[in-house]
């Protein structure tokens, strides 16, 4: 090779060299550009230190967050971001840019950002409804739910269950010493029955009740606890070997406690099929389908396969635990309002025996649909005291833009239910209890789902929003009903009702309510 060719090879690989170069720098240099440009179009927030600020955000819960966030809305607008842990995390106060992102661009909206290692355990890795990714799975599972359990028909199937459940929870109060009920133990425990007869569809013992609801709250109640292992996966189950066999052996004993149901529950359709097959009769007799018949018969859409029973303890986990926390604090603040304010309550009353007459044992299910007051009052209750005070966190599926902003498709987006309900451009005097305010606006006809628009979201809305919205409002009508045609509710000598909260699975009264109730009319309470 002469020495011309020796140097034009060499101006080649540097005409190369340099080329790259600049294709390197220039590609440096968008990637910065457009990662400012994110940052710079996501909602204002404070300024975090990376890694120590992440820690302290991570540290506070939900009540704690919630003065931060008013403060901080207050400041910058009804989009705020916080950075908390490797993802920012924006929170929108505003009834217009929920019902944009949630209804108008629900698609984009309707995913969940990646679970935290203990979730994706609780979860099966994310095969119930809360916590799936938005598509097939979650499709096949939220419909099962709608279509098989929570329609009105089948709804209907379990009017004799709420009327077992009433009974017990009347026993229980008609028991108290005095009169005096706290009755945070007993809306709880009636919710719980009633959940798990739908779940597994027998009314089983108490001692089995009990053991059910002890494995659900224990795991619950130390869910704080384990909220550390979730920062560091691998490096805490190294360093924090102790606390993860102290979660492995919570979620075993729920196993351990669910799956004999789910098997007897099996066997009991298994000899009801073959029975039927034998009398060549349609007709079932008493019995009533579960929500643990709908599950042994799905096939999941992707994987071609039927569920396995940790997947199945999963579904059924979700099913008690939503449906029973939700619900009871609901009917305590309810029936805490009531007390504190007497006039509501008589009120509540006199429509109530307008419609079902004197002398009724029980109100019936069939008559709560003509008590437009008893609407007015549960709906009241729902907007002023929504059990959760924020939805479930929602992600993108793609940069999306709000309020012109850029959500980007790693970050996640939480919706404040209870300043949305408490927005005084919405609601006139929005921190008093006043079931009136339905009335104008006619509680029969009010959109509690926000598909036209936000006025409050205790269910969430859209495509997320709660499946189980029906039945909840049906157990709070049911139950208030009857309790207040049973019962008159006042205060406890020398005690006031006290309306602070505090956080635990959901947003409950700091202060348990504490009642006197006399019988109304003793004819009425020959309950049976």
């Amino acid at each position: 090779m002469n020495l011309k060719s020796l140097w034009q090879e060499m101006d080649l690989w540097f005409l190369v060299v340099v080329t790259l170069s600049v294709t390197a720098l220039l590609r440096a240099t968008v990637n910065l550009l457009s990662s400012a440009a994110k940052k710079k179009s996501l909602p204002p927030g404070p300024l975090t230190f990376p890694f120590i600020g992440n820690l302290l955000w991570l540290r506070k819960s939900s009540s704690e967050l919630k003065p931060v966030l008013r403060s901080l809305h207050a400041r910058h607008g009804p989009m705020v971001t916080l950075h908390i842990g490797p993802r920012p995390a924006v929170y929108v106060s505003s009834p217009a840019l929920a019902h944009q992102a949630l209804v108008r661009h629900g698609a984009v909206f309707a995913d969940r950002p990646p679970p935290l290692a203990t979730n994706h355990i609780l979860s099966a890795n994310q095969h119930n409804i809360n916590s799936s990714s938005y598509g097939p799975t979650w499709r096949l599972l939220r419909r099962n739910l709608t279509a098989e359990i929570l329609h009105p028909s089948r709804l209907r199937s379990y009017s004799r269950s709420r009327a077992w459940v009433l009974d017990i929870l009347v026993g229980e109060l008609k028991s108290q010493p005095g009169g005096v009920v706290r009755v945070v133990d007993q809306f709880q425990y009636a919710m719980f029955c009633l959940l798990v007869l739908m779940c597994f569809g027998d009314r089983l013992e108490e001692k089995q009740i009990k053991q059910i609801e002890e494995v659900q709250r224990r795991l619950i109640l130390h869910m704080r606890r384990f909220d550390v292992l979730n920062y560091w996966p691998r490096l805490s189950k190294l360093v924090l070997r102790k606390r993860w066999k102290e979660f492995h052996e919570l979620y075993e004993n729920r196993k351990r406690v669910l799956v004999p149901l789910i098997r007897a529950r099996s066997k009991a359709k298994r000899e009801q099929v073959s029975k039927a097959k034998e009398d060549r009769n349609d007709d079932d007799g008493d019995w009533i389908l579960s929500y643990v018949d709908t599950l042994l018969d799905l096939e999941l859409p992707e994987e071609k396969r039927k569920l396995e029973e940790g997947e199945m303890v999963s579904l059924c986990n979700e099913f008690l635990n939503a449906g029973t926390d939700t619900t009871s604090t609901a009917l305590q603040w309810i029936m805490a309002n009531l007390v504190k304010y007497p006039e509501i309550q008589e009120r509540l009353y006199d429509d109530i025996k307008s419609v079902v007459g004197h002398g009724v044992e029980r109100v019936k299910e069939e008559d709560l649909q003509r008590m437009g007051y008893l609407k007015a009052v549960v709906l009241e209750g729902l907007r002023r005291h929504p059990p959760a005070h924020f939805v479930a966190p929602h992600a993108v599926t793609e940069d999306a833009e709000l309020g012109g902003y850029v959500i980007p498709k790693d970050g996640t987006i939480n919706f404040t239910v209870a300043e949305m309900g408490w927005d005084p451009e919405v609601w006139e005097d929005p921190m008093a209890f006043k079931p009136e305010r339905f009335l104008n606006c006619e509680a029969r006809g009010f959109d509690i789902t926000g598909s036209r628009e936000i006025k409050m979201m205790p269910f969430g809305v859209g495509r997320r929003i709660c499946p189980g919205y029906g039945l909840a409002i049906l157990h709070l009508e049911y139950f208030v009903a009857n309790l207040v045609w049973l019962f008159r509710w006042q205060k406890v000598a020398g005690e006031e009702v006290d309306l602070s909260e505090k956080l635990e699975l959901t947003m409950v009264m700091k202060n348990p309510l504490r009642a006197q109730i006399c019988p109304r009319n003793s004819g009425n309470l020959n309950l049976g």
